[in-house]
């Protein structure tokens, strides 16, 4: 529409003629929105409200008098407030390119008053410090102008020929360089083991490749070689089954003939012998019950026989005393001790013909000489009459079947 003026989004219109603007400036400040200006009467100007850049390349001297070559970039731009624009209207708006030229100045002096107070090992380590301390120095001038700083960058600092940046950073190189080679050397380390970890794993899979086929080759061999075996041996386990099975056989028919032999040979002559031996046992039994039988008879007879003659061998002691003169002392008594003392003699004599006879004529019907009362009764004489039984012949008083014993006296 005629008359009717629109600013861009980074601009500020500046309408001068008629009424003043704010705080008696020779212009009213319009942003964001359009209005309307008479022609003829009112004049409309545009400042800039985007971002600007500036550049100082500045020879600075440190604090221990190195000079250093600083070059560093400034951002900054107009002010959005109308104040600032108002300041910055006033002293860029016929030349805005001066804004540029004019914070660059304004930072390089700062610049240079603030690497004056520093040393280059704090410039070159503290970097940030030093755009921080420049922008704070310069924050209230740059205002006035109606300006302010987005960012300060320092993009470089250059001793020249000087060489003290360099000197100072030789111990850092050399560490820097030696890490380098240390990594290096661990690399070319790690490289190294990995190449030969690599070659031992080949050589591994290889070893492993070469036993697998080794292993699938002599598999195959040894089953060619089962089958190329499997009719000889299984023609050689037949005929070791029929070999097994004829011993086995061979074998039962020996056993079976050893049983056969002992029911035959050995158990009839094991029972003959038997039978022997049970009648040869018999038949000696019998023989020694009949020697036995024979001893005793004859030793039964001789007892009887010397029995019979002990009287007539008292009466022809008592005969040969009646000549004698013999004194009684003691009556009865006396006789009594004498008929007694005939009688021991008797008995003494009898006893001694025993011995005689048992020394010449004690044998078994077999030959051989048995020991007395083996197999027969003992003799037996008579006993020792008693006081008071004068007149009774030796031997009276007993039984038939009981034997005066010759050795009682």
């Amino acid at each position: 529409m005629f008359g009717y003026r629109v600013p861009a989004p980074d601009e500020a219109m500046l309408i001068s003629g008629g009424r003043r603007g704010l705080g008696g400036a020779p212009f009213r400040v319009v942003t964001g929105h359009g209005k309307f200006v008479l022609p003829v009467f009112r004049k409309v100007r545009f400042l800039t409200l985007s971002m600007c850049e500036s550049e100082v390349v500045e020879t600075c001297v440190t604090k221990q008098g190195i000079a250093l070559h600083v070059r560093a970039v400034i951002a900054f731009k107009v002010g959005n407030d109308t104040e600032s624009i108002i300041n910055a209207g006033q002293r860029f708006l016929s030349d805005q390119d001066q804004m540029s030229v004019l914070t660059g100045r304004i930072f390089a002096g700062h610049l240079r008053a603030i690497i004056g107070s520093m040393t280059v090992e704090e410039i070159v380590t503290e970097r940030q410090k030093l755009a921080a301390e420049v922008l704070d120095t310069s924050k209230t001038e740059m205002a006035k102008i109606g300006l302010i700083v987005d960012s300060l960058q320092i993009q470089s600092i250059d001793d020249g020929d000087t060489g003290y940046i360099d000197a100072m950073s030789a111990p850092h190189k050399a560490a820097i360089r030696r890490q380098a080679q240390i990594a290096q050397a661990q690399a070319n380390q790690a490289a190294a083991q990995a190449e030969q970890e690599a070659a031992r794993k080949q050589a591994e899979y290889a070893r492993q490749t070469a036993v697998v086929k080794a292993e699938y080759s002599a598999e195959v061999d040894r089953a060619q070689a089962r089958a190329a075996q499997a009719g000889p041996l299984a023609q050689a386990h037949a005929r070791q089954e029929v070999l097994d099975a004829q011993t086995e056989l061979a074998q039962r028919q020996a056993r079976l003939r050893q049983q056969e032999l002992v029911a035959e040979i050995v158990k009839p002559a094991e029972a003959e012998a038997e039978r022997v031996r049970v009648l040869a046992a018999a038949e000696a039994q019998r023989m020694k019950i009949q020697a036995e039988a024979a001893a005793s008879y004859d030793r039964v007879a001789l007892d009887r026989m010397l029995i019979d003659q002990l009287p007539l061998i008292v009466k022809e002691a008592a005969g040969g005393l009646s000549g004698a003169n013999v004194n009684v002392l003691n009556g009865a008594d006396g006789l009594g001790e004498i008929a007694a003392g005939l009688v021991a003699q008797g008995l003494t004599i009898l006893d001694s013909v025993r011995q005689n006879l048992n020394g010449h004529g004690d044998r078994h019907p077999s030959g051989d000489a048995r020991p007395e009362g083996e197999g027969r009764p003992a003799l037996r004489g008579p006993s020792t009459p008693r006081p008071g039984t004068e007149g009774e012949e030796p031997g009276e008083g007993t039984s038939d079947g009981e034997r005066p014993d010759p050795g009682a006296h």
